[in-house]
């Protein structure tokens, strides 16, 4: 019987922590434990023993780190000998049953580009080779303690282009149930299943007692088994040792909730021992299984947060797509990426949910360029997009690249198209948009409309791609030249809506070829949204549009206390002409480029009151993360400015404004990271001015380190940006540092505040050796330290000066420091 067919019979137990418990054995500080495959293969076959024989159904090789980026040539030999191990342990088992071998893959300890320095595909590349060699050995594969959702994607694609293995995804979540890269369980459930994930949920950081509060979550959205396996609580000192607050009574009574929630696959991490998972096994074998079901929720999905398709009409922003935009394809050609973040932006700031990216032209690489701007928008935006695009390289480009689950436009009723696309979909995840077109053209009638899309439905059926995740464009063709075309359209969407079909579409096209089209377009609007249009391609830079929107969310009741439109409507400016009195409307500002309809564009107004300046001024680039314009209007404002003046009256304001808002948990860390090189491309352009005067714009210096046997440098790499961009100077000594480097580096380079990151329970040691070396020998350095096996008390206990829960908080303390304001 595999794994997936027990599943669907009954509950399946995994193994509990590996790492906490090879720190019960003598061991050097952040000694890597892979390796005791080789050389201690004993401890690590009596530990997998001993979860065996309390009656776990599956054991996880000892592979968590395992990886060339780690142990470089040895990684083969790391992972085989964890195998041996492994299998050694299910022979010499007291419980004699069908048990399985999962393939461990832990994170890479980096960050993917655009956040960090590790590029995509090779992040795909070192994934892939742990698979090829560690399949053959097991039963299925576990990707665990993922804290980033492309990091994510990216093991997860690795494992499905190498192996037919099943594949099992766990994610690291705050208490408020995000990643530390912001995604939420909507987001993680929709890229997940998208790609194919045989089981999702989470593990690691939290303890049960947290992880109780979030499964229902994972129930409610999730169409596969959902997996918990967590902490033993939070980490504590007791006696000089870090053990875990609670107790097995506790843990197993929130596990039994987990269950009853309907928790498919059960286990332990950080922690835990055998003695815990005999009781969790004990105790949850009775409660009924929760039947696993296909849940019908229409999501796409970006790095932070899923969109719904359904509940209330979503607006899709058009303004990347060449088609009729001169400016635009000027840029395309010239590969201006800050014209079009600047697009991207704006129309997030008017109100769209997504946008869509068509960047299609005869002159280009279109796939290319589809996979320069996908990526650069998603560093500048959190908005789902919609990959735009008839070449089904350039839409495979932008698909594999994507950070989430896209929107797909489009197929139709084509074989040729279908053909084309749906494996594509099948094999990325995505809401396919399928137009009401076939090999025969634009069928005249709604009725025939209908039969292409259902069609449509039926042949992705073929492929195993769901209902929910086809949105319908019956299309609106131009009412001037076929008096009858907005009728048939409308027509067709109440035919689809009835047989529970989702819609969308292209709404301009209703008014090609006729003066003030916002006037017909925005009546057209409001006329398919009773009708029952899920969703829009719209100019989000018309009036019209706009108002149109906000106004009928209100009185449909889908905007509570109207708090949308009002907040809508204290944006819009409307100019009164003396003739036309109070009574008259919006006035345009010129015709919107695109599809040649005048805009009645909408002028929106910053907090202050004043018209929002798009990203025409400094702040408001390094707030929007454009790196590009940042550095052009720093290079600008310096020749009316002094420098010092720019950096304390500009950059350093931006920065605590997006400081603030990650902070209060409005934005996530690649906003924060995104502004910070923002920033940084400020900065250098400020750094040039002041070498040039002699002035300097740093306030201190601060030595990072990674600590010995650690090799994970996420954290410390999130506060050096983050504290350069304050103006502290920064001195980085990498990762696997020996506590006699940080001290040799204190001395010489005379360092009053040293910050020191650790990730894994193994390496808490190292730091507390490095802390105390520094206490002996330089009693008046500062030391704070981060990570996620770390606590205040945790960090008391080891003798630092400061916990930084994030980076932010980092900053803060440094700013104390240095402005004499002490820890």
């Amino acid at each position: 019987m595999t794994i997936l067919e027990k599943l669907q019979k009954t509950r399946v137990y995994f193994d509990g922590a590996m790492g906490t418990r090879f720190q019960e054995y003598p061991h050097e500080p952040g000694e890597q434990f892979e390796r005791w495959n080789l050389s201690h293969p004993e401890i690590v076959t009596g530990i997998h023993r001993e979860y065996l024989d309390v009656g776990c159904d599956a054991v996880s090789l000892n592979t968590f780190g395992a990886n060339r980026l780690k142990f470089g040539g040895d990684t083969g030999a790391i992972i085989e000998g964890a195998a041996r191990c492994a299998r050694a342990a299910l022979e010499s088992t007291t419980v004699k049953k069908e048990h399985y071998l999962a393939l461990d893959i832990g994170p890479t300890g980096k960050l993917l580009e655009p956040l960090g320095d590790l590029p995509f595909e090779e992040a795909v590349s070192v994934f892939a080779e742990v698979v090829k060699i560690g399949a053959p050995l097991v039963d299925v594969i576990l990707i665990e303690t993922m804290n980033d959702s492309y990091e994510t994607k990216a093991a997860l694609l690795a494992a499905k282009e190498n192996s037919d293995l099943p594949v099992f995804v766990t994610n690291v979540y705050d208490a408020s149930g995000k990643l530390m890269t912001g995604a939420d369980i909507r987001a993680m459930v929709s890229l997940l299943e998208g790609l194919g994930a045989d089981a999702l949920g989470m593990n690691c950081s939290l303890g049960a007692r947290q992880m109780e509060g979030l499964t229902p979550e994972f129930i409610r959205y999730a169409s596969v088994p959902v997996m918990v396996t967590p902490n033993a609580g939070l980490p504590r000192s007791e006696e000089g040792r870090t053990i875990y607050d609670l107790s097995i009574d506790e843990y197993v009574s929130s596990m039994k909730e987990i269950a009853r929630s309907g928790a498919r696959i059960l286990g332990g991490c950080c922690g835990t021992t055998p003695e815990y998972l005999s009781r969790v096994i004990r105790e949850t074998a009775d409660i009924p299984l929760t039947e696993i079901t296909e849940k019908d929720f229409s999501f796409i999905s970006s790095s932070t947060h899923a969109v719904e398709i359904g509940p209330a009409p979503v607006l899709i922003g058009e303004r990347i797509n060449p088609t009729g935009k001169k400016r635009l394809k000027q840029a395309l050609k010239e590969k201006d990426i800050t014209y079009i973040l600047n697009e991207g932006t704006t129309q997030a700031d008017k109100g769209v949910q997504v946008l869509d990216v068509n960047v299609g032209m005869p002159e280009i690489d279109e796939s290319a360029m589809m996979r320069e701007v996908v990526s650069a928008l998603q560093s500048v935006t959190d908005l789902p997009l919609q990959i735009d695009t008839s070449d089904a390289e350039a839409l495979e480009a932008g698909m594999r690249c994507y950070n989430g689950k896209p929107m797909v436009n489009s197929v139709n009723g084509k074989q040729a198209v279908m053909d084309a696309v749906f494996p594509l979909v099948k094999k990325y995840g995505g809401l396919v948009v399928a137009l009401t077109l076939d090999e025969a053209g634009i069928p005249s009638k709604a009725e025939e409309r209908a039969a292409i899309a259902e069609r449509i439905i039926k042949e992705a059926e073929r492929y195993g791609i769901r209902k929910k995740d086809i949105i319908v464009d019956p299309l609106a063709l131009t009412v001037s030249a076929e008096k009858d075309s907005a009728l048939i359209t409308l027509e067709a969407i109440r035919i689809l809506k009835a047989k529970g079909i989702h819609t969308s579409l292209g709404v301009s096209n209703v008014s090609f070829g006729l003066p003030k089209r916002e006037f017909i377009t925005a009546s057209f609007f409001i006329m398919a949204l009773e009708a029952g249009l899920n969703a829009a391609i719209m100019n989000p830079y018309s009036a019209e549009m706009m108002k149109a929107y906000y106004s009928y969310l209100a009185l449909k009741g889908l905007d509570e206390n109207c708090s949308r439109y009002i907040e809508f409507a204290a944006t819009v400016e409307v100019p009164v002409s003396p003739a036309a009195g109070a009574g008259a409307g919006a006035s345009g500002r010129g015709a919107a480029q695109g599809s040649g309809q005048d805009s009645g564009q909408v002028d929106i107004k910053s907090e202050s009151g004043e018209k929002h300046a798009g990203s025409g001024d400094l702040k408001n680039a390094i707030i929007r993360g454009l790196k590009a314009l940042a550095a052009e209007l720093c290079a600008a404002a310096l020749k009316e400015t002094e420098p010092l003046k720019v950096v304390n009256e500009m950059i350093i304001p931006a920065l605590d404004e997006v400081g603030r808002s990650y902070e209060e948990g409005r934005s996530y860390l690649p906003q924060l990271l995104m502004s910070a090189e923002a920033a940084t491309a400020a900065f250098q352009a400020v750094k040039e001015t002041l070498s040039a005067s002699g002035e300097s714009a740093k306030k201190g210096k601060i030595l990072l380190a990674t600590v010995r046997g650690d090799i994970h440098d996420i954290g410390k790499n999130i506060v050096k940006v983050l504290l350069e961009n304050y103006g502290f100077e920064v001195m980085d000594l990498g990762r696997d540092v020996p506590p006699e480097v940080v001290l040799e580096s204190v001395l010489r380079e005379k360092i009053t505040l040293v910050g020191l990151s650790a990730l894994m329970t193994t390496t808490v040691g190292a730091m507390e050796e490095t802390i105390a070396l520094l206490r002996e020998k330089a009693p008046g350095v500062k030391v704070m330290v981060g990570g996620a096996v770390l606590t205040d008390e945790v960090a008391g206990r080891i003798g630092a000066d400061f916990y930084g829960s994030d980076a932010m908080a980092s900053v803060r303390y440094a700013e104390r420091i240095f402005s004499g304001g002490g820890s």
